[in-house]
Parts: C-alpha cells; sequence; structure tokens
C-alpha cells in the first residue's frame, strides 16, 4: 500500500524527504538515468538500514536480543513504516528506470528499422547506368540490322548425322 506524500513527510527527516520527493510524479521525469540510478542506490541503503532497526526492534520486544540504543524509538512500528515510505521510493524509481530503458531500445529499434528500409529502398535503384546512347557522347557504332539466323535446338546434331547416313550408303553401293 502506497503512503500518503503528507505521511511519508511526518515520517522522514528533511534530507531523506527530498529525496524520496524527488521519486513522485513530475519531479522524477526530470531526472537522467544516472540520478536515477544514484537515487536508487541510496534509496537501497535507506530501506536496508529500516529494515534491519525493524528487525533488531522486534526482537528486543521478544526478548531475544539486547536494546540497542537509547535515542532508538520504543516500537517497531516507525522504522517498519520509514521502510514502506523507502520501499515505496524504490518502486517508483525501479518503474522510471524500466520505462527509460524501454524507450531507449524503442528508439534503438526504429533507428535500425529505418536504416534497413532506406536500405531496401536504395537496393530497388540501378546501379549500373544503361548503355543507350546520350547527347554529347560522340560516334556510337550502330547495332547490325542483319538478320541473326538461328538454328532450332532439335536440329543441332542432325545435319551431321545425315551427312554421316549419306556417306555409309554411298560406301555400300561402291563395295
Amino acid at each position: 500500500m502506497s503512503l500518503p506524500c503528507k505521511f511519508e513527510r511526518s515520517l522522514l527527516d528533511f534530507e531523506e524527504y527530498l529525496l524520496v520527493r524527488k521519486t513522485h510524479h513530475p519531479f522524477i521525469y526530470q531526472l537522467d538515468n544516472e540520478a536515477l540510478h544514484e537515487t536508487r542506490d541510496r534509496l537501497r541503503k535507506l530501506r536496508d538500514r529500516e529494515r534491519t532497526l525493524a528487525r533488531q526492534k522486534r526482537r528486543e520486544v521478544r526478548g531475544k536480543a539486547a536494546q540497542r540504543g537509547a535515542s532508538f524509538p520504543g516500537t517497531a512500528e516507525q522504522p517498519l513504516q520509514r521502510k514502506q515510505a523507502f520501499a515505496g521510493a524504490l518502486k517508483r524509481v525501479n518503474k522510471e528506470i524500466k520505462r527509460v530503458r524501454k524507450l531507449e531500445a524503442k528508439a534503438a529499434t526504429m533507428e535500425g528499422a529505418r536504416k534497413a528500409l532506406a536500405m531496401h529502398r536504395a537496393a530497388q535503384f540501378k546501379h549500373h547506368p544503361t548503355d543507350e546512347p546520350k547527347e554529347g557522347d560522340g560516334f556510337q557504332p550502330l547495332p547490325s540490322r542483319r538478320r541473326r539466323h538461328v538454328v532450332p535446338p532439335w536440329r543441332i546434331g542432325s545435319i551431321s548425322q545425315h551427312t554421316k547416313t549419306r556417306q555409309a550408303i554411298r560406301d555400300a553401293r561402291n563395295k
């Protein structure tokens, strides 16, 4: 369950409150990536410290540990609520870091897609010039107008076979 901002302010001292306040709605978007990671590290340390204090106080109440200090609050409620405030702030920072990462990944993917599309479009155009004559090229040889004699594929080899057959007939007659 999230804590109201006023309740957070009553629990935390001024420096801690300023740190937690940076994790709320309008302020968190002003932090850059490095500041987000630094804030996350500081919040983790504060949350872990409060968790340790709360555990120690619960052990004292059960009689399993000696008292830790004179200035420590009487119940374990205060450290638990402070830990809850830090944990909520840490959750917001982690969510923002994840959101920024997703935006960066999406931007990188979009940039790669744009490059791929540009390469694809560039590949559709001819890279080599045509061999059609252009103005200013000077004299160009004209293509031959002679009809090209094309032998159908089924006739290839039939002429030489016909010659062999006729020669064999002539040879057989002379004997």
